[in-house]
């Protein structure tokens, strides 16, 4: 805990910054956070200036370190979060066991032990326990288990945290055992979240979409092509391998977005207007408020967002973490219930 009271938190692989924004809806204080990528780096310090942020590797950082500049003792950090890189294991492009960003998942685990912090949260895609990478996600759990951690791990849904987007992630959550507890998981929604009701109220600050007509070969197919489908519908329906199009469904959340530049390959399109999703509306489907601030190119920005922890999801892993387990009382329940 800070001198206020509040649980604190350390960000690795913070990207613009969804985990921390769910952190610090949940009440944490953000002791640091750090991240490699530049552009990556530059979205977080725009929406998190209070947040020392950086912009280096963790395989050059050391738990000494870092417990220098924040401040603190091993053992004292509540929360120890972070999401390996996971291209190298991702279904939504080739998966390869040999990736070496698979391997920073050893340094996560360094600085876990450099750090001695109360629970660590790590998030990853599904893709790392299925098919060749099961042996992996078993070396990866036996790792984590053999640092004096209580572990489990959960396939869970962002849709069912008041996200509305399907996306599917498996959550590591760790609690050192001294403190004697066990990790715990915010129980699921049953109220889903609709294309519909997120983009209500969004605001297109300057309508930066792709521009999908550049590409002079396809632009007939496209214009076609685009009309042609339904809400809820594939473009394979109507083309064989229908260039990865979806149209957006109204009535349910939007599909899992992915960092894939949506450049000739439209993917997925408005419920009723011919055209990508903007920018604002990708952020708004992934649960981050109307004022996030992005940068760079949209294929930039759009990678941000695709590989973004979202934000409300982190939120209720949080909160759960934060009472459940650190065992601190949720002001805002309390003055409700008083």
């Amino acid at each position: 805990m800070d001198i206020n009271g509040e649980p604190t938190v350390i960000s690795t692989f913070c990207g613009t910054g969804g985990s921390s924004l769910g952190y610090k809806w949940a009440g944490f204080h953000e002791l640091l956070a750090v991240d490699f990528d530049d552009h990556a780096v530059e979205c977080f310090k725009a929406n998190f200036p209070e947040v020392p942020v950086w912009h280096r590797s963790v395989t050059e950082i050391s738990g000494k370190e870092i417990m220098d500049f924040c401040k603190i003792k091993w053992g004292e950090l509540d929360v120890f979060d972070g999401s390996p890189p996971c291209q190298g294991f991702s279904t939504a492009g080739k998966r390869q066991v040999s990736d070496p960003r698979n391997d920073l998942f050893m340094h996560y685990c360094r600085l876990i032990h450099e750090l001695g912090p109360k629970v660590f949260v790590m998030e990853n895609v599904t893709g790392m326990a299925k098919g060749t990478f099961k042996g992996k996600f078993i070396e990866i759990m036996q790792t984590l288990k053999g640092m004096n951690y209580e572990v489990k791990c959960k396939q869970m849904n962002s849709m069912y945290y008041g996200v509305p987007q399907s996306r599917e992630r498996l959550i590591f959550i760790g609690v050192r055992k001294d403190l004697k507890k066990t990790p715990v998981y915010p129980k699921p929604s049953k109220e889903i979240v609709s294309v519909r009701h997120a983009l209500k109220n969004v605001q297109n600050k300057d309508f930066c979409q792709t521009d999908y007509k550049k590409h002079r070969r396809k632009q007939y197919i496209l214009d076609d092509l685009i009309r042609k489908i339904k809400p809820g519908e594939n473009a394979t329906k109507y083309i064989h391998g229908g260039f990865g199009i979806m149209r957006l469904d109204w009535k349910k959340p939007s599909p899992t977005i992915t960092k894939t530049f949506p450049g000739s390959n439209v993917n997925f399109i408005h419920p009723t207007e011919h055209r990508n999703l903007t920018i604002q509306e990708a952020l708004v489907l992934s649960s981050f408020p109307n004022e996030w601030v992005m940068s760079g190119t949209f294929r930039d920005q759009w990678a941000r967002i695709g590989n973004a922890v979202m934000p409300k999801f982190m939120q209720a892993i949080a909160e759960t973490i934060k009472t459940e387990i650190l065992g601190v009382a949720d002001e805002t329940k309390e003055i409700i219930n008083s």
